[in-house]
């Protein structure tokens, strides 16, 4: 039988890194970080990365391992996690993957496509003509350079079309002839169908709206006491970096810049976190593959787990 890995999903301040612990202590087995921002140094406080206590207990991979100034990409972590994973299941019948990035889970789980890497300078340039130019020329530009992947692309989201762009003027070549192995998921949007030598088990963790956006407001209270203003100020001189570009940070560079007042900056981190945590429900509720649990609920994973070992 194929080794185990367990996906632990979820949306941000769910509950999922206390859960992952337990979990990886009972089995013995270390963790896979699946969030796209704690993978960075020095975004500790902002991106709620698991204390130096919580690292002693349990062996992790991907956290704070990569510099704010490196490249990196979820067809970049399918490939790293893949090459770990081969060598972890050689001492381990079972892995834990944890996080809330769902690009970077549809990856592993699914595969992604070999996108190439765009150049930089052609990425600030259409970045740049996005916020000058709006959206509509932009379009008609991807229209004539890959008239499918017009057709197919959400042309109200910015980033998609940008990113279809960058591919289309750093290769030469249009952006739709990468998809290779795309097919769609219950919500419409598309995601790889690629074999693994594991089996996987997702295990989805959720919370009532209320409870969760309780845990949301204090989580933030919490990054501000913990020096959230300060860290964010340490980070600031590189802040036109893609690994900054990140909610918590964004807020604090505003009272930084004089823009906000802190208290403002607090409230849009709130709400902007929130909304973020809506999104990652909305992708997760449609993985029709997802076990659902409250993450009280430490037996029943517990169980469900076991029957799958």
């Amino acid at each position: 039988m194929k080794p185990l890995l367990v996906v632990i999903a979820g949306p941000t301040a769910v509950g999922k890194t206390e859960l992952t612990l337990q979990l990886a202590e009972r089995m013995n087995c270390p963790v896979l970080n699946c969030d796209s921002r704690q993978i960075y140094k020095g975004m500790y406080i902002g991106t709620a990365s698991p204390t130096k206590e919580q690292l002693a207990r349990v062996r992790h991979y991907f956290t704070g391992t990569l510099d704010l100034e490196d490249y990196y990409s979820a067809a970049k972590y399918e490939q790293e996690v893949l090459k770990l994973t081969s060598e972890l299941f050689r001492k381990h019948k079972v892995l834990l993957l944890s996080g809330g990035s769902m690009m970077y889970i549809d990856a592993v789980c699914n595969g992604i496509d070999d996108i190439p890497r765009v150049c930089e300078e052609i990425r600030n340039q259409l970045k740049e003509r996005l916020e000058k130019e709006g959206l509509e020329p932009l379009l008609e530009e991807l229209r004539q350079l890959d008239p499918d992947c017009y057709e197919t692309v959400d042309r109200k989201n910015g980033k998609r079309v940008v990113h279809a762009l960058e591919v289309c003027y750093s290769t030469g070549k249009p952006y739709s002839g990468f998809l290779t192995r795309k097919t769609l998921r219950s919500d419409g949007t598309e995601t790889g169908s690629a074999e693994r030598p594991f089996r996987i088990l997702k295990i989805g963790l959720q919370r009532p709206r209320e409870e969760l956006f309780a845990r949301i407001n204090e989580r933030v209270d919490e990054m501000i006491n913990a020096g959230l203003l300060r860290e964010a100020a340490q980070l600031y001189p590189k802040r036109g970096l893609n690994s900054l570009n990140t909610v918590g940070y964004k807020e604090m560079f505003k009272v930084i810049e004089g823009e906000w007042e802190l208290g403002m900056a607090i409230e849009r981190l709130k709400k902007n976190t929130r909304v973020y945590a809506k999104k990652q429900m909305t992708w997760f509720m449609h993985d029709r593959n997802m076990h659902w649990f409250h993450p009280d609920e430490t037996e029943n994973i517990w169980s469900l787990i076991n029957e799958n070992i």
